[in-house]
């Protein structure tokens, strides 16, 4: 088993990007120009090493290669990206790696690209790239492609090697389980539990009584003989369950108006762990929208509306309406599901608000329901 976080500094070891590494400071795939460097650089990456693995580490400073960290990002789709963009795609995984100097909640993405030994291609436009067109890197940079590409092994060995050099062992496995359990209170029940012989999860959480059902919220997930970790924030709830060879993580969703609010499953997460000393992270979508009462949605719709134009226009909002802003992303994203296509765009615009609220609450709940619209989409 490769050890992530011993990984990453291997690579960065390596005094620049090169063939068969990039690093960058956040990933920006929430528009069209980000999204078609990211497939480009997959694009180059897999094509520049067809027998090995290939890297992209997220969070790092370029100039020196400081260590600044991301936000989780829990977007399991990314595959989906790569698969609507890419002729001949490679499977990739992204994992969110612990780093013990980071804030909390800080993180390093690993993008980590397995080799395919088949050119890739863009599938269609992307941005300002042609469909048709062949990357491939040249040192740090990808390179576009102008005659007949053929695939080239020129990295095995020096990959083999730095992944060797990341292997684990009993110490930072035991350090690690002992640094878990120190950095989270009684109340959040820190536990672990050993799977297939060879894995070591933790996981820790507030554990609160629904219905006569077990849930968590604030929890923390952490596979520790990799250092990849997975968070639910205090908003989520989620519950909990595993066997002998899977974790399994099954999040819900509050949705509803005053005391008729009702959970919902969203999504499973399922952490799969092999006899062959690998592991899989794999999600399933359940969601279901509910059904509210149509009129009550509409009069919601326009009046969050309302709000949003007066925040525009700075316009004082009334006593009634300040109360409404702290509803604004939950009462929005019920208004998607119900039909309302345009609410994301709308509940964006409250944004800046939102976020200058002294109680960060809402902002959190924002946050929160752009992450399960976007769920929701890709589902």
């Amino acid at each position: 088993m490769i050890n992530k976080r011993l990984l990453i500094k291997n690579l960065l070891s390596h005094n620049d990007e090169n063939s068969f590494y990039d690093k960058k400071q956040k990933l920006a795939l929430h528009h069209k120009e980000g999204k078609a460097k990211f497939v480009k650089h997959i694009c180059a990456l897999t094509n520049s090493n067809p027998t090995n693995n290939a890297y992209i580490i997220v969070g790092i400073e370029d100039v020196d290669d400081k260590i600044i960290g991301v936000d989780f990002f829990d977007d399991s789709k990314i595959q989906n990206l790569v698969n609507a963009y890419l002729k001949n795609p490679p499977k990739i995984q992204y994992e969110n790696v612990a780093f013990p100097n980071l804030p909390r909640h800080k993180v390093i993405g690993l993008v980590t690209i397995a080799p395919n030994n088949k050119v890739t291609s863009l599938l269609k436009n992307a941005w300002k790239y042609k469909a048709g067109s062949i990357f491939y890197r040249r040192g740090s940079t990808s390179m576009l492609s102008q005659e007949k590409f053929v695939l080239k092994n020129t990295n095995q060995e020096i990959v083999a090697g730095i992944e060797k050099n990341a292997r684990n062992n009993i110490e930072l496995t035991l350090d690690g389980v002992f640094d878990f359990f120190k950095n989270h209170k009684p109340e959040y029940n820190p536990q672990y539990k050993v799977f297939n012989e060879q894995f070591v999860l933790c996981w820790a959480g507030k554990k609160t009584m629904i219905d006569s059902k077990e849930f968590y919220s604030r929890v923390d997930i952490e596979l520790i003989n990799e250092q990849v970790q997975l968070f639910f924030s205090a908003l989520d709830e989620v519950q909990i369950s595993y066997n002998s060879h899977s974790f399994i993580v099954t999040e819900y969703i509050l949705l509803g108006f005053d005391k008729q609010e009702k959970y919902y499953p969203l999504e499973k997460t399922i952490i799969d762990f092999k006899n062959n000393g690998k592991h899989a992270i794999v999600s399933e979508f359940l969601f279901e929208p509910p059904t509210f009462d149509s009129k009550v949605v509409q009069h919601m719709y326009i009046n969050s509306n309302t709000i949003v134009s007066k925040l525009e226009k700075n316009i004082p909002l009334s006593v009634t309406e300040h109360e409404d802003v702290l509803r604004l992303p939950t009462n929005y994203l019920i208004c998607y599901l119900q039909g309302y296509l345009d609410a994301p765009d709308q509940l964006r615009k409250a944004k800046n608000y939102i976020k200058s609220i002294e109680n960060k609450t809402t902002y959190i709940k924002y946050k929160e329901a752009m992450r399960v619209l976007r769920k929701v989409k890709y589902g």
